[in-house]
């Protein structure tokens, strides 16, 4: 089934027939299911963005199936379809976990506009904290979201920057636009114009036909500048006069395009001192930090750490399993450690923990930390040999499971299986691939 589906549970499928049309214009695949099994055995299989379910279905058998709905798959939004014959229904529903409920027609702009806004809550990364300085800045950034001013994200790797500002995003006026991002680290340099505004065809060897960049794909919506410390600064001066200007102009191209876009830049690195150190224009710095929000590391706030760590237990659980449970020894564990590569070490801990437990808990010996690993080498892993030794962030255990996970398949049905995303797939296949690893699949 493609990906990006919405799901309805109903008995019959009629009556919503209208609702079904105008989900299109979301971009979503629409599949059915007419009885729980049915919408259970989907789910299991299937990559589901969302769940719409008949309030008589959902209060069957004293809710079941959202209880299990909740359970084994705790991160999906769920939303009631309902009407006056089963209104006592819906509430129970919506009491026992349901996001929304809508009532009839359900074909109006309100209909779609309250769907709408759950969706991307089914995609991006839950912004969790029991911390207060974090309390502080989600506040903030509700703040910052309602207003169109730039914003500069500050912390050290791994904190979930690019996180706070899809919360950023999903909270303001552009939420029902595009949301781009760009990772300036990763793009070559003599690339990154040409990616970012774009270019017409024959602008350079190789332009074979014209192309949109970054800022016209972010059109009415959020641009992410993700470590923009790292664009030079010849790019730079360009950067700032779009920024100034607020309009385009494709390389190779004589058009200007007015452009309606906020943009918000990530760092990991301290801007003052590299506007001190000549390394990052002083104009340009000042452009971008008109609010600056700063992430404290994961070791500063230690009460984030088992919230954190529940959201990416349920994330990375196989569809259709209910979560494990961590002991109290391995809840000791995760808070004693002082997570220097922050909250993207700690879901790397979870999914080695995934791998290794078995029953429903998760004990300490399963938590598998970088500083507690050495660098192995990995062969004769189903044909597959390793030319060389894995670095310490990619453990044999991980790898094993990828490469046997791509054996027979290709590599959006390796994801599916493995529980990740295809784009992060991508990267430790090419993380693999520079530790020397001859990676299978089509």
């Amino acid at each position: 089934m493609p990906e990006n589906a919405i799901l309805i549970v109903t008995p019959d499928r009629a009556p919503l027939a209208l609702l079904e049309k105008h989900l299109a214009s979301l971009e979503r695949h629409v599949v059915f299911a007419h009885r729980a099994d049915q919408a259970y055995s989907l789910l299991s299989r299937d990559p589901i963005d969302l769940v719409l379910c008949d309030a008589t279905l959902a209060a069957a058998d004293d809710n079941q199936l959202l209880h299990k709905l909740k359970r084994w798959f705790p991160l999906m939004p769920v939303v009631i379809l309902a009407n006056g014959a089963c209104l006592e229904a819906a509430l129970m529903a919506m009491r026992d976990g349901a996001q929304d409920c809508l009532l009839p027609p359900f074909d109006n702009d309100d209909t779609l506009s309250r769907i709408r806004h759950l969706l991307p809550a089914a995609r991006r990364e839950s912004f969790v904290s029991n911390d207060p300085r974090m309390r502080k800045l989600h506040h903030l950034a509700k703040r910052v979201a309602e207003n169109e001013v730039t914003v500069i994200l500050a912390g050290e790797s791994g904190t979930g920057k690019e996180v706070l500002a899809r919360f950023i995003h999903s909270h303001s006026t552009r939420a029902d636009g595009p949301f781009v991002a760009v990772n300036c680290a990763a793009i070559p340099e003599n690339m990154m114009e040409a990616q970012l505004f774009g270019y017409e065809k024959g602008a350079f060897t190789g332009a074979l036909k014209a192309s949109p960049g970054k800022f016209e794909l972010a059109q009415h919506g959020t641009l992410l500048l993700d470590e923009i410390s790292e664009i030079s600064l010849d790019l730079q001066a360009k950067l700032l006069r779009v920024l100034q200007e607020r309009e385009v102009e494709r390389l190779g191209g004589h058009e200007l395009m007015d452009l309606d876009v906020r943009v918000i830049a990530t760092t990991n690195r301290n801007l003052r001192e590299e506007v001190s150190a000549g390394r990052f224009r002083e104009d340009l710095y000042y452009r971008l930090n008109v609010f600056p929000l700063l992430i404290p590391p994961l070791r500063e706030r230690p009460r984030d750490i088992l919230p954190l760590a529940r959201v990416l237990l349920a994330r990375h659980t196989r569809r259709g399993e209910a979560p494990a449970e961590f002991s109290s020894e391995a809840k000791q564990a995760l808070v004693d450690h002082d997570w220097p590569g922050n909250v993207r070490e700690l879901e790397n801990v979870i999914q080695r923990a995934l791998i290794m437990h078995s029953g429903s808990r998760i004990e300490a010996p399963d938590l598998s930390f970088e500083s507690d690993a050495q660098p192995v080498t990995v062969a004769g892993l189903g044909g597959v040999s390793a030319a060389g030794p894995l670095s310490a962030d990619l453990r044999s255990v991980e790898a094993q499971r990828i490469l046997e996970a791509l054996q027979h398949r290709n590599r959006k049905q390796a994801a599916e299986l493995l529980g990740i995303s295809p784009r992060t797939l991508r990267y430790k296949i090419a993380r693999m691939r520079d530790a020397g690893l001859a990676i299978p699949g089509r």
